[in-house]
């Protein structure tokens, strides 16, 4: 007996034009929601990591799983408040001795000019003067202030989101297979990640404070942020204190020692021990990391950037309990192989 093929012929053609408007739409709704969802998603993985060390403490310690809850977050909230306040004081003494770093950089400018025109390349001084001289430093300074009130602000709403979140927790009976997975992989993930950001954040801070640099606290801070951004993050860390240096220093063997001991540290944290603990982390390819990390920091700015590797995880997640949508989830995991 001959049966009938019931499968439309431009099936294929449709789920995939239903899948890029759903992608469309999906991303204006980031876009246009960023203010309320942002903290939200933040405050979500701060209850993923918070649930994970409860239940540690719970089974190690017998601490309470609300009180351990109550005890994770103050945590999170020690590194933030930590973290704003060092920022804070850096940019006080960075204010306070503006007139010293003007100095230093008109002398670097000299010293520039001076060898330039050893071969043969003259520049305008007077130009390069009233140029430095306009350059917005202040500005600048207002807008990280203007970022810093902006964290505070964020941080409460954050904080608001967390307690709804903890209270559906202390309620919450057995999680389904799937809410349990993200937050078992993801709190293992940032866990991690925070670890060794932290590990990299003290080293340099040791290897800029012995080698007595300015800003060293905030450029610390800074290091561990930034290490949550995955293969740029490090690198940046990485040449930020340079320019600080070089005006303290001049080029001269604080530089070299510096940049010697920050690429060592970033090359054993990223490269050994990160990998070490983290095995294969979230199965994502590293082209699909980089395309991602691009992704959210065009929609969510330098939060979608730290934020990129495990919202990309947890999409992946989602896609693969469905047979439609398993290809995407293998291209996001760097199998090109479709079955």
């Amino acid at each position: 007996m001959l049966t009938k093929n019931t499968s439309h012929p431009f099936a294929p053609i449709n789920t995939v034009c239903l899948m890029i408007l759903a992608a469309t739409a999906a991303t204006w709704v980031l876009v246009y929601t960023k203010t309320m969802l942002m903290p939200f998603v933040i405050a979500l993985f701060i209850s993923m990591v918070a649930g994970t060390l409860a239940g540690w403490l719970k089974q190690k310690w017998k601490v309470p799983y609300g009180l351990g809850l109550v005890l994770s977050f103050l945590a999170f909230l020690a590194i933030i408040t930590l973290s704003v306040l060092f920022i804070s004081g850096s940019i006080e003494s960075f204010v306070a001795g503006a007139d010293i770093y003007g100095e230093r950089l008109n002398d670097t400018l000299d010293w520039l000019m001076l060898h330039t025109q050893k071969y043969g390349v003259n520049m305008n001084a007077q130009f390069v003067a009233d140029t430095v001289a306009k350059l917005p430093v202040f500005n600048v300074l207002k807008s990280v202030g203007s970022t810093l009130v902006s964290i505070l602000t964020n941080l409460m709403l954050i904080t608001l989101f967390v307690i709804f979140i903890f209270m559906g927790k202390a309620s919450s009976a057995e999680k389904p297979s799937l809410v349990g997975n993200i937050q078992k992989q993801i709190s293992f993930y940032l866990l991690i990640k925070i670890f060794v950001s932290l590990l990299a954040a003290g080293f340099t801070w040791v290897v800029l404070a012995s080698v007595k640099t300015e800003l060293a606290s905030m450029l610390a801070v800074l290091t561990f942020v930034l290490n949550f951004i995955p293969n740029i993050g490090p690198f940046i860390s990485t040449i930020l204190p340079m320019p600080v240096l070089f005006l303290q220093y001049g080029f001269d063997w604080h530089i070299l020692l510096a940049l010697i001991l920050l690429t060592a540290i970033h090359f054993v944290i990223g490269n050994i021990l990160e990998t070490k603990w983290l095995g294969k982390g979230m199965d994502l390819d590293p082209i699909v990391v980089i395309a991602c990390l691009i992704f959210w920091a065009l929609v969510w700015g330098i939060m979608g950037a730290l934020l990129a590797v495990p919202m990309t995880a947890i999409i992946k997640m989602v896609l693969e309990r469905n047979a439609t949508t398993k290809p995407l989830a293998n291209l996001l995991g760097g199998k090109y192989a479709f079955k």
